[in-house]
Order: structure tokens, then C-alpha cells, then sequence
């Protein structure tokens, strides 16, 4: 039986970050300096596949300090933590490992100087996320509001609007934020934004090449968890840029092939925490069903790299 043409879009940058690499190789590289078990505090990053690999090599993923032995070492997850958790920790004698990405640290120590300078936060991102909670953690209750739309800044009591800035989540729809802060300004001039913009470099690439890529195609599917907020964020942007149909997949066997009948052309990416091999098996499913070319879509080209805490490179 003949298979139907299909020309699939590779988007790149696509799938991990040096953030998101660099916190998995620091569990890796505590199992091997302190072996099994080494425990993490939620989920080192948000996908299944990288969790369930890291848990059957030695790693216990819990979601609180409590449920970690003090005679074992704990690592962070790369979405950060409040400052309660490492003191926490060091009041235990607890060996702990920081897999903060560097970009969200960035983040921590904008909303330390503001505040040491006398300013009241406002920080943009998505209620109950792991990487908020660790950022608004950073400092003393009622000093960072929270909003996640434009339409909520009206709504903020502010101690005094002339001693404001703001800081963002690192994940979140580079087009959707640029309204909210648009609005901040519009109604504190005197708010203060960062020396640079806190969405990250592979959150703007990759979203960039899902505007570069949506128009050529009639659907577009993002591989990546439902729980990762910049996953979820691709989806968005692939809508907004005119995709007709575009989808979360966790893996290849989530994808509903019915609703892609008839389609000539479908664009593939991956979100920041999805491994290359998953990205793969998609492909391969696609292969399996369709006489396919692809074609990958470069729109940046990304050398970043971030070195590993100092305690797990050295030797046990």
C-alpha cells in the first residue's frame, strides 16, 4: 500500500536547554559520587520520560524537605526554590545540591537588589508553578504581587507606585508578556523592568521558530509534558501564528492520527525539557505512516552551556 506525501518542519532550536541539561547531569553526577539513593525535591525537570530514567538509576523525586533523610544528599530542582529550603536544609546538616538554571537564579538576585533598594515586586508568571513559587520565595512575604494578564494590573494594591519594578517567569509567551508590561507602564510609569528581559534565551528561541515554521504547515505538534510551562507555551504561539490544529504530545503514542488525515505538511518541536529521543520517536512514527521529507527550520543557532556546581565535579 502506498503511503500518503508528507513534508514535516523540524523547528530548531528545539528540546533541551542548557538549564534543563545541566540539572539532569547534576543528579547524574551525584549518583555517581554519592551513589543510590539521591534524593529531589519535585521534579528535576517537567517530563516524565527524563523522571522515570533518573528514578530508575537511584534518584526519589519528593515534592518536600520532610520527606528526605538527613543522611543523604538532596538536589533542587532546575525551576528554583524559596530561600527556606537550602536554610532549612542547612539547619539539618543537610548535603544539598542547587540545580537552579542560572537564567532563573538571574531572576532571584534582580528581585534581591530591588528589594534592597526599597522597591515592592511585581512578578509575571503562572500561580502554583514551581519556578514562581521559588522566585517570590526569595524574599519576605507581600513583597512581590503576582499577575499572570494584563487585565489583573488595574486590580494591584501597591504600597507605592513611584517604588516598583517587575521581574517574569522564565517560561512564559514572550508576545503575551510585552501586553502585560504595556500595562504596568501604562499605569506605574515609574516601574523599573530589568537591565535585560527575564524570558530566557531557549524559551525565545524556540517560540521564534514556531512563528517561523506555523505558516507553512497545517498542523504542528509540540512534544513536551503538560505540566511544562514553556511546552505549553508553544502550543499558544503555534495557535496564534495561524496553525490550524496544534497539540501537546508526551510521546508518539499520544498522537490522534485521525485529526491529522488529509494534512500534507506538519511541523514538529519540543519544548526545553523534552530529551532528542522522544523528538525521534515521533519522527519515526511519522515515517511509519507517511512517505515523508523532512525539512528542519533554523532560525538560531544555540552554544550555551552552564557548568555543574563545584560539589559534584569533585571526587568523592
Amino acid at each position: 500500500m502506498t503511503k500518503p506525501p508528507l513534508t514535516l518542519y523540524l523547528a530548531a532550536p528545539r528540546g533541551f536547554c542548557a538549564g534543563v541539561d545541566r540539572a539532569i547531569k547534576i543528579v547524574e553526577a551525584a549518583l555517581g559520587k554519592w551513589g543510590a539513593p539521591v534524593y529531589v525535591r519535585h521534579e528535576i525537570v517537567h517530563n516524565k520520560f527524563v523522571v522515570d530514567r533518573l528514578r530508575d538509576m537511584g534518584a526519589v523525586f519528593v515534592e518536600d524537605l520532610d520527606d528526605c533523610p538527613p543522611d543523604r544528599p538532596v538536589i533542587f530542582s532546575a525551576h528554583g526554590v524559596p530561600k527556606a529550603v537550602p536554610a532549612e536544609a542547612e539547619r539539618r546538616a543537610m548535603v544539598y545540591v542547587d540545580a537552579t538554571c542560572p537564567l532563573v537564579s538571574k531572576v532571584h538576585l534582580e528581585a534581591q537588589r530591588h528589594h534592597e533598594n526599597g522597591k515592592q515586586m511585581v512578578m509575571i508568571g503562572h500561580r502554583a508553578h514551581p519556578e514562581t513559587i521559588g522566585t517570590m520565595g526569595q524574599l519576605p512575604e507581600g513583597e512581590v504581587l503576582l499577575i499572570e494578564t494584563a487585565d489583573e494590573v488595574a486590580g494591584l494594591e501597591v504600597r507605592d507606585p513611584d517604588q516598583l519594578a517587575y521581574i517574569t517567569q522564565t517560561t512564559l509567551s514572550i508576545d503575551d508578556t510585552v501586553g502585560v508590561v504595556a500595562a504596568l507602564k501604562a499605569r506605574f510609569p515609574n516601574i523599573e523592568g530589568p537591565h535585560k528581559e527575564d524570558i530566557c534565551y531557549a524559551t525565545t528561541n524556540r517560540q521564534g521558530a514556531v512563528k517561523t515554521v506555523a505558516p507553512r504547515v497545517q498542523a504542528l505538534l509540540v512534544v513536551g509534558a503538560p505540566n511544562s510551562s514553556n511546552s505549553r507555551r508553544l502550543v499558544e504561539v503555534a495557535a496564534n501564528a495561524g496553525c490550524d490544529y496544534a497539540q501537546l504530545v508526551q510521546r508518539a503514542a499520544d498522537i490522534d492520527w485521525r485529526a491529522l488525515e488529509g494534512v500534507s505538511a506538519i511541523g514538529l518541536t519540543a519544548g526545553a525539557s523534552a530529551p532528542d529521543v522522544l523528538i525521534e520517536e515521533v519522527v519515526q512514527a511519522f515515517r511509519d505512516r507517511f512517505d515523508l521529507s523532512v525539512e528542519e527550520v533554523v532560525t538560531a543557532d544555540e552554544t550555551i552551556e552552564f557548568r555543574l556546581p563545584r560539589i559534584v565535579r569533585e571526587l568523592a
